[in-house]
């Protein structure tokens, strides 16, 4: 039952915050620079998938590993920072090699607040489940 409450507890998280994100960060930046490309809304069964799959392999590497080897919160945010730099910097890098109009500044934000947006989810994600188990 822990795993349950650890994997719902970091989807609301990561998904309360990046709704924040994009809608304040991410957004202004990307519709300055590709604003035609834009959806006007988002597609929800991709988005779905995405943090779906993220969170679960969040949990499997960094926030499992955490809760069953009592690991420090500090640990927590660096190893989930870590793999937010991965999977951000991953679709970041190889958009601004490949597309015409990516900018760095786009890359700089968004990888940014993958790599912060996925520390502190796992991070509180950790540490709310210790606190409610």
């Amino acid at each position: 039952m822990t795993l349950v409450i650890l994997y719902v507890l970091t989807f609301a998280i990561f998904l309360g915050l990046d709704i924040l994100g994009l809608t304040f960060l991410i957004k202004p930046v990307f519709a300055r620079d590709i604003g035609p490309l834009l959806l006007d809304s988002f597609r929800l069964v991709p988005a779905f998938v995405f943090y779906a799959f993220y969170i679960g392999v969040l949990l499997y590497f960094v926030s499992w590993p955490a809760i069953t080897q009592d690991k420090t919160l500090v640990w927590v945010f660096l190893n989930a920072a870590l793999i937010g730099a991965m999977g951000y910097g991953t679709y970041e890098f190889t958009n601004l090699a490949t597309l015409k109009d990516w900018t760095a500044q786009m890359v700089a934000t968004d990888f940014t607040w993958g790599v912060v947006l996925t520390g502190v989810s796992a991070t509180v994600g950790v540490w709310a489940t210790r606190a409610f188990t």
